[in-house]
């Protein structure tokens, strides 16, 4: 990199030693907050995911919109153009985001690999977070980022949308407190695990920092099938840089789960495997990820509470899955399936009384963090209960990639296995580390 990590915490140090508080002029007219009351946010990573998420927060009359940054240069200065900043304020590089004094939160919506780094940097400059999901790429890393919001004392939402939708919150409120009697077994899809990709080299794109891309990871020859998110295959498939749909598509059906059943802040303590251990496919050339995904669905997996809630990723007698965005509850006293913004029950009149009866109102997930950040409230996708949905996420792909069924201990956040447990956290390459302390 550029600067080094010793420049980086001197030019860091002294946003930290500058006052956090927002100031708090008078209201402009028609109650809207005037310029200087307005939470400074920037964008870190504006591709497909978080171009959407900047747009749509820097709308928000709490919100003003201070600069881009992104290892793509042209789209940085692309997306600070469409919400009206001068090209200055479009940067190749993060950590200039970060210098920034009337920066005052960010979000963050780089490739998983990336993801520990931007926002440990973010929180010891003083900024407030919103991170995508999946919220990090090992359990080590996502336990780093807890320690670094809290250390801060910064408000830290994660991009579990759902959590925000009437419908979710109604229905995962009432599993929660006992409407659907005592759960028996939950049905979630059948994530598949990401595999590995030794592609063939093109011209790197005008304006893009390809070494600082690959960053944590180690560099290999680019190609664009890589930089794409979704393409053929792309790096969200790509065990390198992503946890593949397990994460994808994981963090939001386990999210749900985890918040019906009162776990967002612990964990399973079994993982259980049916099958072969995975080997995951080398991709050589651009195809779809069609043949990636049907070999990274198996083995089976299955995980159990420690008050004995089994959780099907998948049912094996009948290869029946739930939706991916949520799962299927089977209590004593009915059944209940999540969708994204969408239940449905058996018996239906559950689901028509519960949407017509209760008070749960739709929450803009941007605007619960901005109020949050001011009122010092928990956000409704707190930095802790982001963690746990991608350890959750993390633990069931080590299980595929170990074979066989494992304990985890939910506390310490480790197996009992020593080879799974040497694949919580990763080497990350030299010049783009984890800090020496948090």
């Amino acid at each position: 990199m550029k600067t080094s990590r010793r420049h980086f915490l001197k030019i860091t140090s002294a946003t930290l030693a500058a006052p956090m508080i927002i100031s708090r002029c008078a209201l402009a007219q028609d109650g809207v907050p005037g310029a200087n009351e307005r939470i400074g946010v920037a964008g870190i990573g504006v591709g497909r995911q978080g171009s959407f998420v900047f747009r749509n927060t820097v709308k928000l009359p709490q919100a003003q919109a201070i600069c881009t940054a992104d290892v793509y240069l042209p789209r940085a200065a692309a997306v600070a153009k469409s919400v009206n900043l001068d090209p200055e304020n479009a940067y190749q590089d993060y950590r200039r985001v970060l210098e920034r004094k009337d920066v005052d939160a960010v979000i963050s919506a780089t490739p998983e690999h990336w993801r520990s780094l931007t926002c440990i940097h973010a929180a010891q400059a003083g900024k407030h977070i919103y991170s995508e999901k999946p919220m990090s790429l090992t359990v080590s890393e996502g336990r780093l980022m807890v320690q670094a919001a809290r250390k801060y004392k910064i408000t830290f939402q994660t991009g579990s949308q759902q959590r925000s939708q009437r419908a979710n919150a109604i229905g995962c409120k009432f599993i929660r407190e006992g409407g659907l009697g005592s759960i028996k077994e939950v049905l979630a899809a059948n994530y598949e695990s990401p595999w590995l990709a030794a592609m063939p080299e093109s011209p790197i794109p005008n304006g893009l920092d390809w070494d600082m891309w690959c960053g944590p990871t180690e560099k290999v020859p680019y190609n664009g099938q890589i930089f794409t998110p979704r393409g053929n295959p792309g790096w969200l498939s790509l065990r390198p840089y992503s946890g593949g749909e397990m994460t994808g598509w994981g963090t939001h059906g386990l999210d749900q789960i985890q918040w019906a059943l009162g776990m967002q802040e612990t964990g399973p303590v079994e993982i259980i495997v049916t099958g072969e251990k995975l080997v995951p496919p080398v991709y050589n050339e651009p195809e779809s990820s069609k043949r990636g995904n049907s070999l990274c669905n198996s083995p089976r997996l299955a995980f159990r509470y420690a008050n004995g809630i089994t959780v099907l990723l998948g049912d094996p007698k009948t290869g029946k899955q739930s939706n991916r965005g949520g799962a299927i509850f089977f209590g004593s006293q009915g059944k209940m399936e999540i969708f994204r913004g969408r239940i449905g029950t058996n018996p239906p009149e559950i689901a028509k009384t519960l949407l017509d009866e209760s008070p749960i109102k739709e929450q803009n997930h941007y605007e619960n963090w901005l109020n949050c950040i001011k009122s010092g409230e928990t956000p409704i996708s707190d930095v802790e209960f982001g963690h746990r949905t991608a350890s959750l996420c993390h633990i069931l792909n080590i299980a595929r990639y170990i074979g066989h069924s494992l304990k985890w201990d939910p506390v310490a956040e480790r197996f009992d296995d020593e080879q799974a447990n040497e694949m919580l956290s990763r080497k990350h390459r030299a010049g783009y580390e984890l800090p020496a302390e948090i």
